[in-house]
Formats: structure tokens, C-alpha cells, sequence
């Protein structure tokens, strides 16, 4: 074989593994901002954490979006419209890009939160403003919703602003930011919401953020107005909540003031749990749970971690060792990475939004 063909299969096998390398360090991520009424699409690098964002980004949605998820097939999008009262469906294209699937499908008054079973059978929007769930079906070849939820079910709290669902799909649980509660609900195979035991079960005032463990074992609730950290222990068979031992946490709290506390989220490991403040200079609060009780106990070494101005939510990225926090009055996106061993964050990314951020999901 001559030296140019030996050359030219070296060259090949190079370019493969760029290709390869490219297509498995890079993910999707998009954010919602409510202030010109659009959702942002980007392009994600795993490995520095940096955002490109995609031809035609930003998109157009309805009014005041406050929430976004994404089909477990990676081919659609929903918003929720607060101001308008509706869900925008868009298909997702291979480079990323959104198209809007009209019309918007109708909500009750003010959809807050958007949750999806981990199959992708149904959406659930819990509307602030009726203080109602309301549930669709969705239709896998077009994303299409219907509504099967006649009446809507009625949360038994006031104001619910955020929700999530348990991994397992079996559970559905929403905070109630003006009644210090959160709504559980067993969630069957049709679709239906049944209160879980106990449901609304108390916490403190203005809860404003829910996550669940990996384990479906752990629930933990940012308390807005007390600057604490509700945790319970989930009944696996019935969803039941029972307050974990200590609980509410303090986070930031000192004897002369409250530090609010807006979001919180569960590494996918399973042992960290961080919470963001919502200050003007906002931080990152990382704690080790306990295994056994899911009590958040040593602070992680170096926390509190700097955050941009009023950070709103912290979420994950698909591979577990990214977290993002939305940060409200800087505008700004925070990125971080995370240590396994030891749950120590370093924060590797800034990326501008132009205006403030309200929600984000991170697709592969």
C-alpha cells in the first residue's frame, strides 16, 4: 500500500472519531423567556458546557411561557402560556430547531407547570390561577394533545406554581405556593389523578420547587418565603408522603433574616442534593443525603457556589454531570460541573439569554 493510501485511511479514521466524538458531547437545551415571549433553542457541549444557539432561535410562543418539556422521542416541545392560557406544540428537527404546530391547545386559567409521564402518553398543566391539573393525551406520530380531563382536578391548594412527576410515572405532586402545600396524586394507567393519602400534605410558606431522587425513595420542596428545605420519604405503594426527621431545612437563614430559596434538584446519583437562593447575588447550596433517611446532612466542601443575580431553577443535563441554574436579573445562565466523588461544583460556563429566564429543559 503507498504511503499517500496509508495516509489517506489515518485521515478517515481521524475524521470518524471527530464525527463520533461530536455526536455524543453534544446536547440540546431550551429556555423560556417570558419578556419577549419566546423559547431559545441551543446547541450544548458537554465537555466545556458552552451554548450555540441554533439557526432561527429564538422562537415565537404565546404569552408569558413559564414552562417547557420535551417528548421522551426527542421530537416534540411544549409551552405552557400563563398569559394566554394555552400549550404550544412544536416539532423538534434534527439540528435542533423548532416549528410550531398551530393551533394552541387551551388550558385553564394560567398553566404554571408542565409535566409529562416518562412515557409520553400524557401532559399535565397545573394552572395557578384555577387552582386545577389539567391532564392530555398525546398522540406519539404528531405530538397532538387531547384533553381527557373533564372536569379538571382540583389541587385542594392554593396557587400551584410547580409540579413534577416521580420517575417510576406513578406519582404526581404539585406545589401550592399560597396554601404551604403540595398535591399528591397516584397517576393510572388512563391517565386519572387520584389524591395520594393525606393529600395536601403541609410545608412551608410559598413552596415554589419540587424534585424526587432517581430512587422515587425522596422528595424535597424549596420553601420560598421560610428560606427552608421541606424532605419526605415516599410510600412506594401508595405515594404518601412522611416528613423525613429534622425537617424543614435551613439553608441560609440567619438570626436577623430570611435568605429565600427558589429551586432544588437531586443529582443522578442520587447523593447530593443543591438548592439555589434568590438574592442579588444568588448561590448554590450542595449538601450529601443520607441514603437510608434522605436527610441532607455534611455541606458539600466549597458551597455555597456563586450563581449569577436572582437564580430561579437549577436543573440537570442528560448525562448527570452538568447543572445549569437560571439566573433572573443578570439574564444569564450559569453552568456547572459536577464532581462525582465529592458533589463539589465548578462552574465552567456563563451564557447570556438577553432577558430572564424562566424554564429549561436539556435534551441528548
Amino acid at each position: 500500500m503507498s504511503m499517500r493510501a496509508r495516509l489517506a485511511i489515518i485521515i478517515l479514521a481521524s475524521l470518524m472519531v471527530l464525527v463520533a466524538c461530536s455526536g455524543s458531547t453534544h446536547q440540546f437545551a431550551y429556555i423560556t423567556t417570558p419578556f419577549n415571549n419566546g423559547i431559545s433553542a441551543y446547541r450544548l457541549d458537554t465537555n466545556t458546557g458552552s451554548f450555540s444557539q441554533v439557526l432561527g432561535s429564538p422562537y415565537q410562543t404565546g404569552i408569558s411561557p413559564t414552562a417547557v418539556v420535551i417528548h421522551p422521542t426527542g421530537k416534540f416541545a411544549y409551552v405552557s402560556n400563563a398569559g394566554e392560557n394555552t400549550i404550544s406544540l412544536y416539532k423538534i428537527g434534527s439540528t435542533g430547531a423548532l416549528t410550531e404546530v398551530m393551533p394552541r391547545t387551551n388550558t385553564d386559567q394560567q398553566p404554571a407547570a408542565l409535566m409529562m409521564d416518562p412515557g409520553g402518553a400524557f401532559l399535565f398543566a397545573a394552572n395557578s390561577f384555577s387552582n386545577t391539573i389539567t391532564v392530555y393525551s398525546i398522540t406519539a406520530s404528531s405530538g397532538a394533545l387531547k384533553l381527557i380531563s373533564t372536569p379538571s382536578y382540583p389541587t385542594s391548594g392554593f396557587t400551584p406554581v410547580r409540579g413534577t412527576i416521580a420517575p417510576s410515572g406513578k406519582f404526581l405532586y404539585v406545589a401550592n405556593s399560597n396554601s404551604a402545600s403540595i398535591s399528591g396524586f397516584a397517576v393510572s394507567s388512563t391517565g386519572a389523578l387520584t389524591a395520594v393519602p393525606n393529600s395536601p400534605i403541609p410545608v412551608g410558606n410559598g413552596p415554589n420547587w419540587i424534585a424526587i431522587d432517581n430512587s422515587n425513595k425522596f422528595l424535597y420542596v424549596a420553601n420560598l418565603e421560610d428560606g427552608t428545605v421541606s424532605g419526605f420519604t415516599i410510600d412506594s405503594g401508595t405515594g404518601a408522603l412522611a416528613p423525613m426527621g429534622g425537617s424543614p431545612f435551613g439553608v441560609a437563614n440567619t438570626s436577623t433574616a430570611i435568605v429565600p430559596v427558589s429551586s432544588v434538584v437531586v443529582d443522578a446519583s442520587g447523593k447530593y442534593v443543591y438548592v439555589t437562593t434568590l438574592t442579588t447575588s444568588s448561590s448554590v447550596y450542595g449538601y450529601t443525603i443520607d441514603g437510608t433517611s434522605g436527610v441532607p446532612t455534611a455541606a458539600i466542601t466549597g458551597s455555597p457556589f456563586a450563581a449569577g443575580g436572582t437564580a430561579r431553577f437549577i436543573v440537570s443535563d442528560t448525562t448527570g454531570k452538568l447543572l445549569f441554574v437560571g439566573n433572573q436579573t443578570s439574564n444569564t445562565i450559569s453552568g456547572y460541573k459536577t464532581t462525582p466523588s465529592t458533589g463539589v461544583l465548578t462552574l465552567i460556563s456563563t451564557t447570556s439569554t438577553g432577558t430572564a429566564p424562566t424554564a429549561m429543559v436539556v435534551i441528548k
